[in-house]
């Protein structure tokens, strides 16, 4: 196994001059699972972005009629709708969030019977390389700790956007070198890291496929969104993607390119991850811009029946 400091050498001696598509001999197998496929109902808390009283480290103005939530509210929710997991968005946690308060977290997941699936980072990792880099790369372990210390098993990445000064095998080097860094810390943590179908550089699924492949840690997978292909077959281009996810995510709608959006095919997408054998959570984020307390518990309902 690499060391961090070997892992460095071979990411600063290596990959700064190859692609993604350049690296097949570092590739690993789709997830393999014994058993057959099962999957565990959560809800992420982005589905009540506009309720909470933190949103990326800045104060919201309580939503009319409601008393803006703290993310132990949202644990609360989880718990009080029989909903068995939760995902803890970061984006809504306080600004001065430390240990001391992802202790306290743990200990109110823990008592109100409710399983924390992971939690979620608005990183790039597709930046020059240099500072701003260097601080996402930061953030992203900052929140790897902090998500061993709630017990959270997961954490959904993103790849970015490529900037406009850097080519596109500059922005994949760039994000498969700041993804394994990060992965190697992971891994000492026990934490995956998933990386969202999430656009950027990622948009399609053969950049993504490549990239968890290439990253080669058995912390690395795909944080399956069932609504963030935009292309011409999303379902399809899905189904390549399931074997490697360790996350998944519905959303109750799919934009194919160029058409309308259109409602999810929820029985589909199921389908497709029975067909990978995926086991794991089946997270809904809703998005819709409805009352999310009002829409969210039926929509609950219909994916106990399904799943």
């Amino acid at each position: 196994m690499l060391t961090m400091i070997s892992r460095r050498r071979l990411l600063s001696t290596s990959l700064g001059t190859l692609t993604v598509s350049a690296l097949p001999g570092l590739a690993i197998e789709p997830i393999q699972r014994p058993g057959k496929s099962r999957m565990n109902l959560g809800v992420a808390a982005y589905s009540f972005r506009e309720y909470f009283q933190w949103m990326r480290d800045k104060e919201q103005k309580p939503k009319e009629g409601h008393t803006p939530w703290s993310i132990m509210d949202f644990v609360d929710w989880c718990a009080d709708n029989n909903v068995p997991g939760a995902e803890l968005t970061s984006y809504f946690f306080p600004p001065d969030c430390d240990a001391a308060f992802c202790n306290e977290v743990k200990r109110r997941a823990y008592l109100r019977g409710v399983a924390l699936t992971g939690t979620a980072v608005g990183n790039n990792f597709a930046l020059p390389k240099g500072e701003k880099l260097s601080e996402q790369i930061d953030y992203t372990k900052k929140w790897i700790d902090f998500a061993a210390i709630m017990g959270a098993p997961h954490i959904r990445v993103f790849a970015g956007a490529k900037p406009k000064d850097l080519s596109e095998e500059e922005a994949l080097a760039n994000c498969l070198a700041a993804y394994q860094e990060c992965l190697a810390y992971a891994e000492e943590k026990g934490v995956f890291l998933g990386l969202e179908n999430h656009g950027g550089i990622v948009a399609e699924p053969e950049n993504l496929v490549k990239m968890v492949q290439a990253a080669n840690s058995k912390w690395a997978g795909i944080n399956f969104d069932s609504g963030n292909f935009h292309t011409d077959d999303p379902y399809g281009d899905l189904a390549k993607i399931a074997p490697y996810s360790v996350n998944v995510q519905l959303k109750m709608d799919i934009e194919p390119k160029d058409k309308p959006k259109e409602e999810s095919d929820i029985a589909r997408v199921i389908q497709i991850l029975r067909d990978a054998n995926y086991q794991g959570w089946f997270t809904l984020e809703y998005e819709r811009k409805d009352d999310p307390f009002v829409s969210i518990p039926p929509i609950l309902e219909k994916l106990r029946g399904l799943l």
